[in-house]
């Protein structure tokens, strides 16, 4: 019955809502039924909001998300240094982490003109599309990156890279440098260069500045954004 309760709350990636019954029910592979109960269920326990047009993910996840420890206390390290960077670029900034083969967003700050982009507080995005993504992968050890070199590589536009051998290149160069570059990779038009950040010498996230490719200058933006990775670090390193 657990899993099943996951199975509904997952479904309502990416928004959060509103989904009716029937959308539910497709989703998970359930009979409507059973998803009518869980629905009930989740709702009395606050997991999951009815209102006129559907259900809605409930505060309740959002009350018990914000205090999940290891996202809480890395934002907390990390805000300080997110708003430094942004003051200085004027730019869409990212904090991401690891989840399997995916980055998961756990804070974004973004100005008024910013730039649109595929990333969300939450959301997720294959590693090997985003600078964010590149930069995690680059440090998380040599079996991790064989396994992803290994699967078939997603593409998200025409120049994401699904070429293990190149993929393998651009892996060596983030080692290299501490810095991964994205160009057009997730969303046509956009660029961004990442830094990794790490805690007790493993990586644990990775920060980035995200432009319109007509304002990427790397000379300009590398620098602020590997100071702003390094704080953050010696931040966590402070707080362990």
């Amino acid at each position: 019955m657990l899993e099943k309760s996951w199975l509904v709350l997952d479904a309502f990636r990416p928004t959060g809502g509103p989904l009716r019954l029937m959308d539910v029910a497709q989703h998970c592979h359930l009979p409507k039924t059973t998803a009518f109960r869980l629905l009930n269920e989740l709702t009395e326990i606050g997991a999951v909001a009815r209102k006129e047009n559907g259900y809605y993910l409930g505060r309740r996840l959002f009350e018990l998300g914000s205090i999940v420890p290891l996202e809480r206390d890395l934002r907390h390290a990390a805000l300080p240094f997110m708003h430094d960077l942004y003051e200085a670029t004027r730019e869409t900034i990212h904090l991401g982490v690891r989840d399997g083969l995916d980055v998961v967003y756990v804070e974004k700050i973004r100005g008024h003109e910013s730039f649109s982009l595929p990333s969300r507080v939450g959301g997720r995005l294959p590693l090997t599309c985003t600078g964010v993504g590149k930069a995690l992968l680059a440090y998380s050890g040599p079996e991790f990156i064989e396994e992803v070199l290994s699967r078939p590589l997603r593409r998200l536009t025409p120049h994401s890279i699904v070429d293990p051998k190149r993929l393998e290149e651009v892996i060596g160069q983030v080692q290299a440098a501490g810095l991964a570059y994205e160009r057009e990779e997730a969303q046509r038009g956009g660029a961004c260069i990442a830094a990794p950040v790490f805690s007790g010498g493993a990586v644990v996230a990775a920060l980035s500045v995200s432009v319109p490719l007509a304002r990427f200058h790397p000379t300009r933006l590398a620098p602020a954004v590997k100071t702003a990775a390094l704080g953050v670090s010696r931040a966590l390193t402070r707080s362990i």
